[in-house]
């Protein structure tokens, strides 16, 4: 566990990577409503400082920018984590490496009397490595480039190790390793490209360079939650015929995981 605190009442977590690109190019991946959608959740950054990021139906995070120094730091503060919650602070900066890399690190931050929301913080904290993982593959293969993006959820009963086996084995993906070569099954949505990662039995996660339905990048994950297993899949499209792409394909995911994993209303 890396939650700070300090005698003022803030809580705080850390989290950074290193990425190839120089701050201008990190910065538009990180800073901009089209870079923040070629890797994370679709994001739109307006005109008056409000951030939308977008996680899925009745999953929106509304954010209101209040630093702005590109292309080395900006902050934002939202509503908080939950009912009663402290507004959070979250403050990104960019650090330029030697051989054209850089330092991003991202800083999550509250201030409370009580420990009441420290488990909030912490799964945040856990949950940045994976989509640093995507922000890597995006800036080393897909630098500049925007595209299109696909987010499709399901749900599946406990434990978690089942749930992603019938995930994965339903599109035919099951057993797939690193470096090696991953082709969906014959009426499963298109997943065809090089595998970048297989995560651990206790955090299943499987990230894909993709080369069909488009080149670009596969994040598919399991992550418990509320006595259950939600089980998304995010497709990050780019070059010119990812819209098109993006937009026959969404209908598909959407239909395939709401027949073999449903979603409860509400």
């Amino acid at each position: 566990m890396s939650l700070k605190r300090d005698e003022s009442g803030r809580r705080w977590i850390e989290v950074e990577t290193e990425v190839p690109g120089t701050p201008e190019e990190v910065w538009e991946a990180i800073a901009t409503g089209p870079g923040v959608s070629s890797w994370f959740v679709p994001t739109e950054v307006r005109e008056d400082g409000t951030v939308v990021a977008n996680f899925g139906p009745g999953m929106e995070s509304v954010a209101k920018r209040t630093a702005w120094e590109p292309p080395r730091r900006f902050a934002a503060e939202s509503e908080g984590l939950g009912p009663g919650a402290p507004k959070l602070a979250t403050e990104w900066i960019v650090e330029a490496r030697a051989g054209g890399r850089c330092v991003v690190r991202v800083i999550h931050s509250l201030f409370a009397s009580t420990d009441d929301w420290d488990d909030q913080l912490e799964s945040i904290e856990g949950g940045w490595p994976a989509f640093f993982r995507n922000l890597r593959l995006y800036l080393t293969h897909f630098k500049g480039q925007f595209g299109a993006s696909i987010q499709a959820m399901g749900t599946a009963a406990e434990p978690a190790s089942e749930a992603w086996a019938a995930l994965t084995g339903a599109l035919g993906i099951a057993g797939a390793v690193e470096t090696g070569r991953v082709k969906s099954a014959a009426g499963a949505p298109i997943v065809e490209g090089v595998v970048e990662r297989v995560g651990p039995p206790e955090h299943p996660e499987l990230l894909v360079r993709l080369e069909e339905p488009a080149p670009g990048i596969a994040h598919l994950f399991a992550m418990p939650m509320g006595g259950q297993v939600y089980l998304a899949v995010h497709l990050y499209l780019f070059g010119r015929d990812a819209p098109a792409a993006a937009a026959r394909e969404e209908s598909v995911w959407a239909a395939w995981m709401s027949e073999r994993f449903p979603v409860p209303a509400g």
